[in-house]
């Protein structure tokens, strides 16, 4: 049985540094969850904020407030598929509630070679959320996702392999081509483990393949010079979107590397957060 434990008005503080969530769900773990990632051993945070070896899916939602659109976003953080930076993942979620969009960042379940895992948890955050838009005050049809990296590219997976798709996507330097000369390997080699990362298994996870009519619009970012997963992922996405007509748009920057989230250090700080806004007044 599926199990979702609410802690309806607590106010949990996680870590102190992050303003209190309005509300806390359990989502499942590998005991319960359809498929289990084989991990073992204790769940490690290895620095405030940034967890490895997970095995429970569970899921912070930020409500919006006075501002209220009426929209909602649920949150992958990267890390590789090896790793999850929760903490810049609970950055962006205030980030969005204090302007207007109800949000929630997800810990999922590392792949550990089992690919179908994350997506397991992703589609599963979504269904809740969408479960949860009359108290949160949200419409359900306006529901989307977001993700940076590897978080990206299970957002994307949503958006393209998922039964359920969400209302829109905003990908932040995603992962998105298994391609070897565009990929980033790690993440593939998490995914789908070492023996099968070169295999044509991979392709059916190169999401600029699996655009179709019923993608959402997307936003994407990226920086020219990103050395870890190529500007090139957004572009081969966003070239498919036009392709099937899909409302979409596409900011590269000049500089600035992988990774730069919710730092306010990153030259385009201000650019991005104005660019998000005015596009998700558009829709």
């Amino acid at each position: 049985m599926r199990k979702i434990i609410l802690f309806l008005g607590v106010f949990l503080l996680f870590p102190a540094m992050f303003r209190a969530q309005d509300r806390h769900i359990v989502l499942w773990d590998n005991t319960s969850a359809p498929t289990s990632n084989d991990l073992t051993g204790d769940e490690v945070e290895m620095k405030p904020g940034q967890w490895t070896n997970t095995q429970t899916a569970e899921m912070w939602i930020y409500q919006a407030g006075a501002n209220a659109t009426g929209q909602g976003i649920v949150f992958f953080p990267g890390g590789g598929y090896a790793n999850l930076s929760v903490g810049n993942g609970h950055k962006t979620a205030e980030w969005f509630a204090k302007n207007g969009i109800t949000a929630a960042v997800v810990k999922y379940r590392l792949p550990n070679g089992h690919s179908e895992v994350p997506r397991e948890d992703a589609d599963e955050a979504l269904r809740v959320m969408r479960s949860l838009a009359p108290e949160l005050h949200i419409d359900p049809d306006k529901i989307g996702v977001s993700g940076t990296s590897a978080g990206g590219h299970l957002a994307a997976s949503v958006g393209t392999l998922s039964p359920q798709r969400p209302s829109f996507m905003i990908l932040f330097y995603p992962v998105i081509s298994a391609d070897t000369d565009k990929r980033h390997r790690g993440s593939f080699e998490q995914l789908l483990g070492k023996k099968h990362c070169d295999t044509p298994q991979s392709q059916e996870l190169s999401l600029e393949k699996k655009v179709d009519v019923q993608t959402p619009p997307t936003l994407l970012f990226h920086c020219d010079d990103d050395k870890v997963v190529p500007a090139v992922n957004s572009v081969l996405f966003y070239k498919q979107l036009k392709t099937y007509g899909i409302k979409s748009s596409l900011h590269i920057y000049p500089s600035g590397g992988h990774g730069w989230g919710m730092s306010s250090c990153f030259r385009y700080y201000d650019d991005w957060q104005k660019s998000v806004l005015d596009w998700l007044s558009t829709l």
